[in-house]
């Protein structure tokens, strides 16, 4: 079974650097709940639908609306998504470090639905997707 998860932003807090300053957005980190993103992994269901902080390093966002971004830690990978238009992540922080707070969601799509959204998401990444890899409804 595939697991997707998504960290939905309810404030934000990157330390990347642009010359000296530091760019925030929202009202910062929740410094007190970080955690790592493998720690989240290894056991979702206890963190889903409780608000988490996480660090790591920012790897891709979003080319269309700034949308989203992924972050990597510990060779692990987590989305992180906010409702378009409410922020925009800029193009040019990957590779920069990122410290974020929101609720961790679960995904529930039917095998259709999967097939739809990893697709995309291989589009905009420029990767290769084989639908046949799904092989039925994933969480």
């Amino acid at each position: 079974m595939r697991v997707f998860l998504t960290l939905c932003i309810s404030t934000l807090i990157s330390s990347w650097s642009y010359a000296t300053n530091d760019e925030i957005f929202g009202s910062g980190a929740d410094m007190s709940s970080l955690t790592p993103i493998s720690q989240l992994l290894v056991d979702p269901e206890s963190y889903t639908n409780k608000t988490v902080t996480v660090k790591g390093s920012i790897q891709s966002v979003c080319d269309n609306k700034g949308c989203w971004m992924t972050l990597s830690s510990d060779e692990q990978r987590l989305r992180i998504k906010v409702k378009d238009g409410e922020m925009v992540f800029p193009f040019n922080a990957r590779g920069k470090i990122a410290y974020a707070t929101g609720k961790l969601e679960a995904l529930s799509m039917s095998k259709e639905k999967a097939i739809a959204y990893l697709s995309h998401m291989a589009e905009e990444s420029d990767e290769t997707f084989d639908p046949a890899s799904v092989t039925g409804d994933i969480t």
